[in-house]
């Protein structure tokens, strides 16, 4: 070894056959739109439920509809679950350090697109100076929205635009945050292309109107100043169709799966979405997080399985009538069989070899427990489950072909309504209930319906918020709309009692950043 060391690597001089640069890279427009995209790709592993450790983890454990309990031996970890349901957390939750990570990381990867292709001169990349300046402005709507989640997370957080610059940035308030955010979105949305099939997965004028419709939506909980009329004015550009539609015509899709199944890209009512596609070798495999083990394959038909990891709160799933679709068509409750047949899926745990059945509880009801259970007293069949997407089954021609929605017509509806009712001093105006309803009856059959929508007496600010946890439970979006109804600390739900504690709507600045970076400022309420 020493003489192959000595004698064999003498010569370490290398030839460069070719070498790529920012300035010999962008020579064309595909080239641009590469450096665009790379930051989408990052956005599935914090935004999407792809990742155990991101926002969508934080944003629903810890709100009142869904819970990653200890069921027997499986699903502790730590307690991680647990504090997230009880809101117990502290700044050293290695969970909450990742998705601090994955989402800065997410922002840097926007950052280095921008000053890159600042730098492009449109005549060598063979693009006009327009359409150089619409793909900066994608990056630009992309960093935006980067930030409005990064903010809601944690409020007060430095503002960087350049890789590494400064080294340590500085703490600045939430309203400064969100004062940078407005004027990104304002300065770069109208320089976007009208959303068309072309554009599924980017920024387009109907996304980033959606990011505004959302940002005013909150911006009484996140700058101190409501904005219900600039909601509402954003949300009609959308629902006009202003700023294009996958179809042609922006409209609320009929079908309760239609946004949801494995060929919603073609969804009437989509915005915007990370596309999947199996045949491309990038399925969507939604499963892990929501399905039980390997015995729940044969009940889909699908090739993968589950950690039987989330479950539905008891709560949420009574908070469904019977006779409406939703709780019919988006959740696995009750007796599971072999696809298409009779024959019952067993258990594999609590329930080895019996029949397998969703119960909707999670309490140990082998050892005769009564009451309403708690985190730790979980069994496989605990909770009903999530079934709001479809892969379709293996011999589905689309099979894992669908896409991860992230904003849906449905969304803009409920924005300008709760908007107009807030206007209203928290009564439902006649506009209110018209778009509440648009999306209400598709759930309910035409004998029901006279008994179940809504009038400007029934309408109220509760029944808004609890009629929009019906409509987007398993979205990713129930904690923010909590904390703006004032029900984040104060609410019930299942076992857990209220906090009381103001300073929860905010998470604590993780530890590990703290000692990384001396110039931030741990947020109040965690010192």
């Amino acid at each position: 070894m020493v003489l192959l060391l000595t004698f064999g690597c003498t010569d370490l001089d290398e030839t460069t056959y070719s070498e790529l640069s920012e300035s010999n890279f962008y020579n064309n427009e595909l080239e641009l739109i590469q450096a665009t995209l790379r930051p989408f790709t990052h956005m599935q592993a914090w935004l999407a439920w792809s990742g155990q450790s991101g926002y969508y983890y934080h944003n629903e454990l810890s709100a009142d509809q869904t819970a990653w309990p200890q069921k027997g031996r499986h699903g502790y970890d730590n307690a991680d679950h647990i504090r997230q349901h009880y809101h117990t957390w502290t700044e050293r939750e290695g969970r909450l350090n990742n998705a601090w990570s994955l989402m800065w990381t997410g922002l840097g990867f926007v950052n280095n697109a921008i000053e890159s292709i600042e730098n492009v001169d449109a005549a060598a990349a063979n693009v006009t100076p327009e359409r150089l300046e619409s793909i900066i402005a994608e990056s630009k709507v992309l960093r935006a929205y980067h930030y409005m989640k990064i903010m809601d997370m944690w409020g007060n957080v430095p503002i960087v635009t350049q890789v590494g610059i400064p080294q340590n940035p500085e703490t600045v308030s939430r309203k400064e945050v969100f004062a940078f955010i407005e004027q990104e979105l304002l300065e770069n949305v109208e320089k976007l292309q009208p959303l068309s099939p072309k554009l599924i997965g980017r920024m387009s004028k109907a996304v980033g109107y959606s990011i505004l419709s959302e940002l005013y939506l909150n911006a009484e909980v996140w700058s101190g100043t409501s904005r219900w009329e600039d909601c509402i004015t954003y949300s009609d550009k959308v629902i006009n169709g202003e700023g294009g539609s996958l179809t042609g015509n922006m409209a609320l899709d009929q079908d309760p799966l239609g946004p949801f199944n494995n060929t919603n890209e073609d969804s009437p009512e989509n915005i915007f979405q990370f596309p999947f596609s199996r045949k491309n070798g990038f399925g969507y495999s939604w499963g892990s997080f929501y399905m039980g083990f390997s015995n729940m394959t044969a009940a889909l038909d699908v090739n993968f399985s589950g950690n039987n990891a989330f479950v539905v709160v008891p709560s949420a799933f009574d908070a469904y009538q019977e006779n409406d679709i939703r709780k019919q068509e988006w959740f696995l409750f009750g007796p599971q069989y072999k696809l298409g047949t009779d024959e019952p899926i067993l258990g594999s745990e609590e329930y080895n070899g019996q029949p397998f059945v969703y119960v909707n509880n999670i309490r140990r009801n082998s050892e005769g427990q009564t009451g309403v259970g708690s985190m730790t007293d979980g069994e496989e069949n605990s909770g009903a489950r999530f079934h709001k997407y479809r892969s379709g089954t293996q011999d589905d021609p689309n099979y894992l072909e669908g896409d991860y929605v992230i904003y849906r017509l449905t969304e803009i509806y409920f924005n300008k309504a709760e908007a107009l009712m807030r206007q209203n001093g928290g009564n439902a105006t006649q506009d209110a209930v018209d778009l509440i309803n648009a999306s209400r009856e598709r759930y309910f059959s035409s004998e029901d319906w006279a008994d179940e929508m809504y009038t400007t007496a029934t309408l109220s600010m509760d029944e808004l918020l609890a009629e929009r946890g019906r409509e987007f439970i398993f979205e990713g979006m129930r904690r923010t709309d909590l904390i703006r109804f004032g029900e984040f600390t104060t609410g019930s739900w299942w076992d857990h009692e209220p906090s009381g504690d103001d300073h929860l709507t905010l998470y604590p600045i993780p530890f590990n950043q703290l000692q990384a970076n001396p110039n931030l400022d741990q947020n109040p309420g965690y010192n």
